[in-house]
């Protein structure tokens, strides 16, 4: 059988463009987000008050095609410059991710009373936060960008309740997040619920006692639920927010940030989407 050899110069060649490519490769990977940040506005479909709800919505310019897409639920503070940062992150590891606007018309707190009656009726009324839930989930799939197979949501505190009860109301999403978010939530219904769930609570939350947290966990699993709650020692409420102790010590209030576990439950969320959009 006779033996045939490349030319020195050929294989030289397609090393050449063996490494080129390699090279190319690389540097996508490398590259730095190209981050496009739009301030939108947009309304509920068949409210007849005049409601305008302002949303900002996130994405990588370098990523080309569609993308599993992120809802992110603010704080009982309303739409702010924290749940924009948290866009922007969600961004950069290569999502499409718009903040909602619950409260709508710019309403906004800053200190726990205003915050506290603007999130109420919410709580009380988890059928308004789906009618202007819904209406940014519209918004988010209306971008080229997003992957409306794969969406999912995040909250945080007031959010973190809000998107578990959009979850248990039947969203058509495919994993929800909350973080430090209270769980006194709608009943969950093994009919309903399709998205998988992450729950970040804070072991040390006075605002969420031990028989809540025991309660939730027993509802879920009476329905077979595909949930996962993880616990972070030491942690109280709204311990992922940087702004936390200076909000806590400022209005008396037991909140404070902890770096460790804002830390561990971001890493927990983005193996839990890293799982869920596989």
């Amino acid at each position: 059988m006779k033996k045939y050899f490349l030319p020195v110069t050929v294989v030289l060649s397609l090393l050449f463009v063996s490494c080129n490519n390699d090279d190319k490769k690389k540097e996508t990977e490398m590259k730095e987000p190209k981050l496009k940040e739009e301030n939108v506005t947009y309304s509920p479909a068949g409210i007849k008050d005049s409601l305008v709800l302002d949303g900002y919505v996130a994405y990588d310019e370098n990523i080309e095609g569609k993308r599993p897409a992120v809802l992110v639920v603010h704080e009982w503070w309303g739409l702010n410059d924290y749940v924009k940062m948290r866009v922007r992150e969600l961004a950069k590891l290569g999502y499409i991710a718009m903040a909602l606007d619950m409260y709508g018309n710019g309403k906004r707190a800053d200190n726990p009373t205003d915050a506290g009656n603007l999130a109420g009726p919410f709580y009380q009324n988890p059928q308004m936060a789906k009618e202007r839930f819904d209406a940014a989930l519209v918004k988010l799939k209306s971008y080229s960008q997003a992957d409306a197979s794969k969406v999912a949501a995040i909250g945080y505190c007031f959010g973190g309740t809000q998107v578990l009860n959009m979850a248990n109301l039947g969203e058509d999403l495919v994993a929800v997040v909350s973080f430090h978010g209270g769980l006194k939530v709608v009943t969950p219904d093994k009919n309903l619920l399709k998205a998988q769930v992450l729950v970040c609570h804070g072991a040390a939350d006075p605002f969420v006692p031990q028989a809540e947290v025991d309660l939730f966990r027993k509802q879920m699993d009476s329905i077979g639920a595909k949930y996962t709650f993880k616990a972070y020692e030491g942690a109280t409420h709204a311990f992922s927010n940087p702004d936390a102790t200076a909000n806590g010590q400022k209005f008396n209030i037991p909140i404070a940030y902890n770096a460790a576990a804002d830390t561990a439950s971001w890493k927990d969320m983005k193996d839990f989407f890293g799982t869920i959009f596989k």
